[in-house]
């Protein structure tokens, strides 16, 4: 509960943010958003603000409130005003002989109280059953919110990775057109042959794809973040979102023990706390079906008005006012097994949401486990590509030093920038694993997103 009160916080709290930056022009009208850098905090908290999926949520939540007040109505006491004019014909008004009259215009008027006593358990049953309702809808929107709040995370994620994916490859293509050119001079001056050329063009040409593949794959990254964010994107923005983001993919350490995790997850899972609480209702209903076996009793107090029917002179305007006070018992000694019926389906109901809270029970720890090896992977991916990259890039310069002293050969240079390029993306790759392994698991094991983003709102 401390956790979504702390959410919610920063939702009401919010901040503005963009990004910059585009192939396109996005024209003096286009929305701040646009125009400012956007870090990972700040694509939170205009998610928690601005995310569909968040605001039906909090739509939902609204609407539980109102079945809370429903289900705690049952225990409240019951305040009915009623009243009644009537005008008649005085030839329908049947009158005795030497009697007065009655009155042609009769009224009424009352207000009476009426609050239950007992209703077999049924009462106390309803008061508890509103606080676990309560209770279980703040469970279902803040599992919502952690969800979201996942996307948003692993989106921006994606989005860096991209830009960092097309750094590499324009990397790669600007090495192996120098290496074209520099084989074209060569061929010119008549020390290589054209076949160095032909093979030059052909690694140009093969490390273009790849190029382009990730220019894509960064504008459709940025599309979807934008889309969790909630932003309505200008039409004349159809190339690529000027959106910049000034967070970086990080290593940042981490440390986990999986039986802690456990234990956690087991403690702090929305969606379990929301299931244990169906358990708690269905349980209640038990006793609330039960109630039809047992009599109900209910008290009642009130005051009436009305117009005086036999004191002479007639007049309407001469009213009988006065108090009354009671109590009612009722007790179907016999419904059809409608009640019957009734506990027989809420006691299987109960049975259900037991095996469902034990199910979710074994699923989280399975996904626990499983964010757990896959942060492991990530992890040990990450640590062996400490040193690759400075390797390859040591490995080109004495392939290109060799080349240059006629010890070595085209063929050696290109290797060796086809395998800097590969450590680069490749390290690049485990950056991102580890981030976004980082992310499910904190999401796996219950923890508060918007704290484990790693940046201070």
């Amino acid at each position: 509960m401390k956790k979504l009160k702390i959410i919610l916080a920063l939702a009401l709290a919010g901040f503005t943010a963009g990004g910059s930056a585009t192939a396109q022009d996005a024209g003096t009208n286009s929305p701040a958003w646009l125009t400012e850098p956007l870090s990972l905090m700040q694509a939170l908290n205009i998610a928690l603000q601005q995310n569909a999926t968040i605001l039906k949520a909090k739509n939902d939540l609204e609407a539980q409130y109102g079945v809370v007040v429903q289900t705690r109505a049952v225990a409240l006491p019951q305040v009915v005003a009623t009243g009644q004019y009537k005008d008649t014909d005085r030839n329908a008004i049947e009158s005795f002989p030497n009697a007065p009259s009655s009155p042609d215009q009769n009224w009424n008027a009352g207000v009476q109280i009426v609050q239950s006593i007992y209703q077999g358990g049924k009462l106390m049953a309803a008061v508890r059953a509103a606080k676990v309702t309560k209770q279980q809808a703040l469970a279902q929107y803040q599992a919502t919110l952690t969800d979201t709040l996942l996307a948003v995370r692993l989106a921006y994620y994606d989005i860096l990775l991209a830009a960092e994916q097309i750094t590499v490859n324009e990397t790669s293509v600007n090495l192996l057109q120098k290496e074209l050119d520099d084989q074209q001079r060569r061929y010119d001056a008549g020390t290589v042959p054209h076949f160095n050329v032909l093979r030059a063009k052909v690694s140009v040409a093969n490390a273009r794809p790849p190029l382009i593949q990730a220019q894509n794959n960064y504008r459709i990254a940025k599309n979807n973040l934008a889309n969790l964010l909630g932003y309505d994107l200008p039409r004349d923005i159809w190339d690529n979102i000027p959106l910049k983001l000034i967070d970086t993919l990080d290593a940042t350490p981490y440390q986990i023990n999986l039986p802690d995790a456990l234990q956690q997850a087991l403690n702090n899972r929305p969606e379990l706390v929301a299931l244990n609480k169906t358990e708690e209702l269905q349980r209640l209903n038990i006793t609330d079906a039960s109630s039809g076996y047992k009599p109900n009793l209910s008290i009642f107090a009130g005051y009436n008005w009305f117009n005086a029917q036999f004191s002479p002179p007639v007049d309407i305007t001469h009213d009988i006012n006065g108090w009354n006070a009671g109590a009612q018992v009722s007790w179907d000694i016999f419904d059809g097994m409608l009640t019957h019926g009734k506990v027989v389906q809420a006691r299987a109901l109960y049975s259900k949401s037991k095996t469902a809270v034990d199910e979710e029970m074994r699923n989280i720890e399975l996904e626990v486990r499983t964010a757990y090896s896959d942060f492991l992977e990530a992890q040990e991916v990450l640590e062996s590509q400490k040193t690759v990259q400075d390797e390859a890039e040591e490995s080109l310069r004495e392939a290109n030093a060799r080349a240059d002293a006629g010890t070595g050969t085209q063929l050696d240079v290109l290797d060796a920038e086809n395998s800097l390029t590969q450590a680069r993306s490749t390290q690049v790759q485990a950056l991102h694993d580890y981030d976004t392994a980082r992310a499910r698991f904190e999401r796996a094991i219950g923890a508060d997103m918007v704290k484990s983003s790693g940046t201070n709102p």
